[in-house]
């Protein structure tokens, strides 16, 4: 049996696919016209965020059981095409969770402290201490829109540095805010009273542009907007205006509409916000541990 490994993948879990007897073929983030030849004679494919396995990709692979992603969104599979052939889809839901809401503070501090701003001024020779005074965490309310498996370890964090925890989920878990000390609310209430606004919901047709030019509005003009989800859930244009215009303080994103994020965007010319390229689950650990699992699913449902 023939895996397709088309996305860097943890040592540990290629040992796992290995092991079980599999034939590994690997190709890092081949195209698709690659990607067509590739898939001719495999049982299973397994990517990271790229490459994307479209309906083309899935009718030229006849012999296709499983598809894996080593992360939590299935954004670049073709769900539907793959339902109607009977093929499974997996994914590593938890396995990135801690590293996203860490990456979520880092961005946090980043923007309350203006780190990347102090820097980059350090670097051009620029001491501009008076330009730095930031805020500290302790006592501010941090909002925490979508309370999953990676709000609720923000929420955990929050905690730990003596925050105020608001919580918007349409599914409240009120057991697990309990563990945190969140209170849930609704939406705008969330938006108005919160210091800081943090999202990490899934990019659903009830969340593209959730947060959009009335909802910025609604925030405090001294809030803080994190994204660490999918960039599509926060309107650029609408946050770039907010940005310009002082409705808020400031941002840290990790993620957006257009990725890559074009050279000349307007966000990169604002000192007001913090951009990472969508390293939310770039750590070690969240690699190992999402690799092995899909390996493991990949190896129980080829075998099993």
């Amino acid at each position: 049996m023939k895996v397709l490994v088309a996305a860097p993948l943890h040592e540990r879990a290629l040992q796992v696919l290995k092991e079980a007897g599999l034939e590994v073929v690997y190709e890092e983030y081949p195209d698709e016209e690659r990607l067509l030849e590739l898939v001719k004679d495999v049982e299973a494919i397994i990517v990271r965020s790229k490459p994307k396995v479209t309906r083309k990709v899935i009718e030229n692979a006849p012999k296709l059981k499983v598809i894996a992603r080593a992360g939590v969104g299935l954004d670049n599979i073709d769900v539907e095409a793959a339902k109607e052939r009977g093929i499974e889809v997996v994914n590593a839901p938890g396995a990135s969770s801690r590293s996203v809401a860490e990456l979520a503070f880092g961005l946090i501090f980043a923007v309350a402290r203006k780190i990347a701003y102090a820097d980059r001024k350090m670097r051009e020779g620029v001491w501009a201490k008076k330009e730095c005074m930031g805020i500290e965490l302790e006592g501010k309310t941090i909002g925490v829109v979508g309370f999953g498996r990676i709000g609720y370890q923000v929420a955990k964090i929050a905690r730990a540095f003596g925050m105020n925890v608001l919580l918007y989920d349409p599914y409240p878990n009120e057991e697990r805010a309990k563990e945190v000390g969140g209170k849930f609310v609704d939406l705008e209430t969330l938006l108005k009273e919160s210091d800081i606004v943090t999202l990490h919901v899934p990019l659903l047709d009830s969340t593209y542009h959730l947060i959009n030019e009335e909802r910025l509005k609604l925030m405090k003009k001294n809030a803080i907007l994190i994204n660490a989800a999918r960039g599509a859930v926060v309107d650029t244009n609408a946050l770039v205006k907010a940005l310009q215009e002082g409705w808020i303080a400031g941002a840290g994103l990790d993620v957006y509409e257009e990725e890559p994020l074009p050279k000349d965007h307007p966000l990169t010319k604002l000192d007001n916000v913090v951009l990472t390229p969508h390293i939310g689950a770039s750590t070690y650990e969240a690699q190992e541990r999402a690799g092995v699992e899909v390996a493991e699913k990949v190896v129980k449902i080829l075998k099993g």
